[in-house]
């Protein structure tokens, strides 16, 4: 089976900025990891992106010059990880290039993620494959989590029933046992994220820090907890900014940042009744790793091994960039990304759009 060299390109819900990985792979079993590389956006372009979240289709042609300054970011991203690898492009079979989500309403069949393919192609001189998400959103999928494929190919090895919990903007939970689960399980950092600048004008709360000094408002925590979201069935995704809610508005700083991190935990705990078995270890990716805070929630609310994705040898930074180049792959093999039980989608899909160099020149 011949072996791919990909790029792959994750701006995430937590709008931190653009993440590159290259991994060697076939799609399925073999994966390696072969270089990544973060950079943060700068803050003009991120206050551009707040300035279009949850925008409708019928204005989304204002956005044209955007998704350009995004895809042009993305493109130096590529050549500066190139540069990092002493690589060329002919070197590179393929680009995943996910976007920057400013949208996400499967109710109505609609979701964007900023960045021409095409461009993007033609700026790098790599084939591109990207919008991962319209066609499960299509066929009437959730067009998320997209991930779970490559946490599937990850698990090999590890004892199971297992989960796998990536904490950015949105969290979503992976089950991998005798069969794979997958869901947004609720908030991540996003609310976070936004209470934080808010409050304080910084764009995170580091380590978990303000949130520790802070005390949970366990009635603002059980408001929130209420939410209809909580009780949907799987398959079932969220947009970064559909929890949003004014009952912590008058919360102190520290207060506020506990009580969120706590509802971020809650969330988790509340997803265990959507799973078969309970998970023997839960292994976190994303941002939220990184928060100590919501870490220590987590264990005392799970009661199992609650380990970084780190500790078993991988980038938790990495991960998601590393899974589009694996889902690039996939699409361009023709071996589905999306599956009823992840998605919703109706039947095992293949997602993504290829664009040639020679069709974007």
């Amino acid at each position: 089976m011949k072996k791919f060299h990909v790029i792959g390109l994750m701006s995430g819900t937590s709008l931190d900025g653009i993440d590159a990985a290259l991994i060697e792979t076939d799609g399925e079993r073999h994966i390696a990891r072969l270089g990544f590389l973060t950079v943060p956006y700068d803050d003009a372009l991120r206050r551009k992106i707040r300035a279009v979240l949850n925008i409708t289709k019928d204005k989304l042609a204002a956005t044209r010059d955007l998704e350009r300054e995004i895809t042009v970011a993305q493109a130096n991203v590529v050549k500066a990880l190139l540069a990092q690898l002493s690589l060329k492009p002919a070197d590179i079979n393929l680009i995943g290039f996910h976007g920057q989500t400013i949208a996400h309403d499967p109710a109505q069949k609609w979701t964007c993620q900023l960045g021409d393919g095409a461009l993007l192609a033609q700026l790098t001189g790599i084939p591109v494959v990207n919008d991962f998400r319209t066609a499960d959103v299509l066929a009437g999928g959730q067009g998320a989590p997209l991930v779970p494929v490559y946490h599937q190919a990850i698990a090999a090895g590890r004892t199971e029933p297992l989960a796998f919990l990536n904490i950015g903007g949105v969290a979503n939970v992976t089950y991998v046992g005798a069969e794979v689960i997958a869901f947004d399980t609720g908030p991540g950092n996003a609310l976070i994220d936004d209470w934080m600048l808010q409050k304080t004008g910084q764009k995170h709360d580091e380590n978990g820090a303000t949130a520790a000094r802070g005390k949970v408002n366990e009635t603002v925590l059980r408001e929130l907890l209420n939410h209809k979201f909580f009780c949907e069935k799987p398959p079932k995704s969220l947009d970064r900014n559909d929890l949003v809610s004014s009952a912590w508005k008058d919360l102190s700083v520290e207060d506020g940042a506990a009580t969120l991190a706590a509802y971020t935990a809650g969330a988790v705990e509340n997803g265990l009744f959507f799973l078969p078995e309970k998970p023997k270890e839960w292994i976190v990716a994303g941002g939220g790793r990184l928060n100590a805070t919501i870490m220590k929630m987590l264990r005392e609310r799970l009661g199992v091994p609650v380990i970084s994705i780190d500790d078993i040898g991988l980038n938790g930074d990495a991960i998601e960039a590393e899974a589009f180049a694996y889902m690039a792959v996939r699409s361009y093999r023709g071996l589905p990304i999306s599956f009823p039980k992840t998605t919703g989608v109706p039947q095992p899909m293949v997602g993504g759009k290829l664009n040639h160099v020679a069709d974007a020149a």
